[in-house]
């Protein structure tokens, strides 16, 4: 998540709240979700991430890029060659491409060990950048 990337540390917060989103991580949406209200500022974009990234007020970048995400969280089988075109169409390169995918991928592994122990977020996240 802080390493070097094509994507902003925010690009990288949103696809875990997406992902996270689909996979019902408590832990990830509380934490995930108070950094997307504090690094974008807009506290609304990290609450409609965590409902549903669909209704967030996004960028034709944003959007592609966690539609890709949550395709490899729901059907990552289904994904061919024109998927990757629409993140490259987007403005992404195939390094951009290889972060989004690990970033989700991640999550999506990460997601199941929160739930699989029953990890708690922090209280203060609850709070933070509301």
């Amino acid at each position: 998540m802080l390493g070097d990337s094509g994507l902003s540390k925010l690009e990288r917060e949103m696809i875990a709240v997406a992902v996270s989103s689909v996979n019902r991580c408590f832990y990830c949406l509380v934490a995930h979700g108070a950094a997307v209200r504090e690094l974008s500022g807009r506290p609304e974009l990290g609450e409609a991430l965590v409902i549903n990234y669909r209704v967030a007020d996004l960028t034709p970048r944003e959007r592609a890029m966690l539609d890709f995400a949550v395709l490899m969280t729901e059907n990552s089988y289904r994904i061919e060659e024109p998927d990757r075109q629409k993140l490259r169409d987007a403005g992404f390169d195939d390094r951009d491409i290889w972060d989004i995918a690990a970033v989700a991928s991640f999550f999506n592994m990460t997601n199941r060990m929160s739930s699989a122990i029953a990890m708690e977020p922090n209280p203060e996240y609850h709070a933070q950048a509301r």
